[in-house]
Parts: C-alpha cells; structure tokens; sequence
C-alpha cells in the first residue's frame, strides 16, 4: 500500500508503505462479495397452535436504528494512528477530532507557533485566525487509497486556560473529486489524524535538529583527565555523555595519529591502527609524542553517565602501560583545542 498525500500544489509529501497492492477500491473494501446484502427481510415468527412461547435474551439484537455502512460502503483500512513524537504528550481521539493534551504550556506555545509556520510555508490558506483559533482553506491530498483526489479543511485551536495543555485539530469539510461531500466519521477521524501527524513530525524534527545543535556546543569543550575505574585500574576520563562523546571521538583519533578501522557502538569498541608521526607534527600540535608503538589497538569506552572512559589495550588484549596512557591525555586535549578553532 503506497500513500501520498499532497499538501496543495505539491508542497509536502507524507509517505508511508505497507504490504498489498491493487487499486483503491481493493484497498478499502473486503475481498470477498456482498450478497449477503440479498438477504430477505426478516418476517415474523408465527407460533403454532398451542405451542408455549419461550425465548432468551442472549442473542437479541436491540431494536433501535443502526447508522453506518454496508457492503462496498464498509472502509476496511486499519484506522490511522497519533504518531506519539513529543514526550509526555496524551492524545485523546473525540467526535470532533484529535486533541493533544501537552504536559507544559512552553510545548503548548510551540506546537501552535510551529502550525503557523507549517501553514505559512506550505501555502494554505486561512480562512480566519485568532489567538487561538485558525480556519483553514481546502487542503488537498493525493492518497492511492481514494479514488480521485480528496480536500478537506480543518479547525486548529488550542485551549486558552492557562491550566489546560490542549491542541485540538478537526476535519470540517469534505470534498471527493472537487465535489463538497458530507463528512464522514471515517474521513473525519482518518484525516484528522493525518494532519496531526503532519504537524507532530515537523515538531520532532525541530527537536532533532535543535538536539544536534545543542550537543555540538556540548561536545566543543571536553575535559581529559587521568582517572581509575571501578577496579582501580587506570583510565581516561572524558567529562562528556558516552552518547556525544562517542559521536565526536573518531575525529579526535584522526588528528593524533589513530585511523578507526572498525566500531562497535553497543559494546563501546573502537578498533584503530596507530600511525607514529614526524617531530613536525608534534612540534605543531604543541604536545609530546604519544608513547605507542605502530601497531593495531583495541580502545574501550565506557558509560559513566555524564562521563566516558577510555581504556586501550593492545593486539593480544594486554592494557598498554600507565605511562603510555597518561601521554595520551594532553595530545587529546591540543586535538580538541584545535578544532574548536577551526
């Protein structure tokens, strides 16, 4: 199954893929045929003569009027999921549509100014906006699940009780081939979620992005000392996360001589070969020379938390001496000092 849905005049594609094929009207609809719809009506139940009437109420069918599809008309498709991208966020599917109810009133103010960005970039227009209401223009998607392309237009508000986190977004016309159609709880529901998803996606990766940002300020300034580990043994103490430290060490290796033939995130294994370099270099770089041989190494990082170790050992899985260890940390700190100038 391959959805695209257009945000109006290609501005915006979400896809995602699943596993059938055939056309629309196979994709909505169950794979087998409808005569059940030839049914007769019921009739009623006459009694003969004498007979004692007795009935339980076990399969009773209530007599009341049942609203909803039948046959072709019964949408099959498993019902659209809230992607759920920005923590502690509760969703809570309505009659009306989609509410996200946010832990903290700064997520609030950022969902809502994001909206207003995404709006204003992809070109949809507004029908009216307030402080806490927008009324969108038709916006236009492509689905391979619809027949022809579908349009619907959406009321975004959020809650104006400083006490209450929420972010409602709900489907309030429909149309189907350019022609205006009856909203459907179906679409309603499908759409409306779709939409939140657009929206919620975008907040993720803002947050991403601003993530990245922040580590690669973090990660600037790394301190290195000379440590021990929980046995007492000697050890290279970086004062970063493991997860942003082990991001930023190939590149320090590169500099000081190192070439990072394999890694192992999980384990914390970085396998190198070390290169010895030239007076020059070191001259250069402002420290002495690392005490190594040319020669392959195994390092080992370890997380401390808002720490990581570094232990090395040779070839044949022998620690390389505590002398050779403690050359290392000021070549790593010139290293670290020199890019940061760059």
């Amino acid at each position: 199954m391959n959805y695209k849905y257009k945000l109006v005049a290609a501005a915006v594609a979400v896809a995602t893929l699943a596993g059938c094929s055939g056309g629309a009207e196979q994709r909505r609809q169950a794979n087998q045929d409808f005569n059940y719809l030839k049914t007769e009506p019921l009739q009623a139940w006459n009694m003969p003569t004498n007979a004692q009437p007795f009935q339980v109420s076990d399969y009773a069918i209530p007599a009341r009027q049942f609203n909803g599809g039948v046959g072709a008309a019964v949408d099959i498709r498993p019902p659209q999921q809230v992607l759920a991208l920005i923590p502690g966020a509760r969703t809570v599917k309505t009659e009306q549509g989609v509410v996200l109810l946010l832990s903290k009133p700064e997520e609030l103010s950022d969902i809502w100014g994001l909206t207003q960005k995404v709006v204003a970039e992809q070109n949809i227009a507004l029908v009216s906006e307030g402080a806490n209401e927008m009324v969108t223009d038709w916006v236009t998607w492509t689905n391979a699940d619809e027949d022809s392309e579908v349009g619907s237009r959406y009321r975004i508000t959020r809650s104006a009780e400083p006490s209450r986190n929420s972010y409602q977004i709900e489907l309030i016309d429909w149309r189907e081939g350019g022609v205006k159609q009856p909203v459907t709880a179906d679409n309603k529901e499908r759409y409306s979620t779709l939409m939140t998803n657009l929206i919620t996606s975008r907040y993720d990766q803002e947050e991403r992005d601003r993530a990245r940002l922040r580590a690669q300020e973090l990660v600037k300034q790394i301190p290195i000392s000379m440590g021990q580990d929980r046995s007492g043994l000697p050890v290279i103490i970086a004062r970063a996360p493991y997860s942003v430290f082990w991001e930023r060490f190939p590149e320090i290796l590169g500099q000081i001589g190192f070439s990072v033939e394999g890694r192992n995130r999980s384990q914390g294994e970085v396998e190198v070969k070390f290169k010895s370099q030239d007076d020059e270099f070191w001259t250069e770089l402002g420290t002495k020379p690392i005490m190594l041989d040319s020669r392959t190494y195994n390092i080992l990082l370890g997380d401390l938390g808002n720490r990581t170790s570094i232990n090395i050992t040779n070839a044949d899985g022998k620690p390389i001496t505590e002398e050779a260890l403690e050359s290392m940390v000021p070549v790593m700190m010139a290293a670290i000092e020199r890019d940061n100038r760059k």
